[in-house]
């Protein structure tokens, strides 16, 4: 696989505390320069970006990030918020505490909450597996595939552990056939970038991929 066909399936993420917009602004150029799929940055950012980039860019967000656990109707505000500033893509946090204590009525409820905002827009679903056991795993990719979000996401990359391969391996045995996987967190090389594409993966959520990727374009 080429560099370009890696960097097609990359969320250029940027989501520090302290950023800035000159910083936003050069993972915006670098967006457009190298063709990742999206740019992906703190919602304070989305309009400005709109303003000065318009259709050149297509914008993705987080939401309840990074902690998941604030109220639904406070991830259902930043999340219209965001779609209306422009956002064409929102990662969302689950309640991992909800999911812990086995409430996955809860969780896909506000799965479902959220998807019926964005509507064909792209909805991902972060689940934090480093928090997670391997059966709370396994009902994670349950609640994403009965509220028909369009991703499952492994980790905000604000946990203690972010993306692993036998994770991505557990959700495919698991998720139904619309669900498609975006691994975040502790994707550093060339090597993982492709060996999580060839399991299947559909997005990468990575900080470094263009940084290691351009010098072969």
């Amino acid at each position: 696989m080429n560099a370009k066909e890696i960097l097609s399936h990359v969320d250029h993420t940027y989501l520090k505390q302290n950023a800035t917009w000159t910083e936003i602004q050069q993972i915006c150029e670098e967006v457009i320069k190298y063709h990742t799929a999206t740019a992906m940055v703190p919602s304070c950012f989305i309009k400005r970006i709109k303003d000065t980039y318009g259709d050149k860019i297509k914008v993705a967000t987080v939401v309840g990030f990074p902690n998941g656990n604030c109220n639904t109707a406070a991830k259902i505000a930043e999340t219209a918020q965001a779609l209306a500033d422009g956002a064409s893509e929102i990662d969302m946090v689950i309640n991992v505490g909800a999911l812990k204590e086995g409430n996955t009525e809860y969780v896909t409820n506000e799965i479902k909450a959220l998807k019926n905002l964005v509507g064909d827009r792209v909805l991902k679903v972060i689940v934090e597996t480093c928090f997670l056991t391997e059966e709370e795993k396994i009902a994670a990719c349950k609640c994403v595939t009965e509220a028909k979000a369009d991703f499952i996401k492994t980790s905000t990359g604000f946990g203690p552990k972010g993306a692993t391969l036998e994770d991505i391996k557990l959700f495919k045995e698991h998720i139904g056939p619309d669900v498609r996987m975006k691994p975040a967190g502790g994707i550093h090389t060339r090597e993982e970038m492709e060996a999580y594409l060839a399991l299947g993966c559909d997005r990468l959520g990575c900080s470094a991929a263009v940084k290691v990727l351009k010098d072969e374009l």
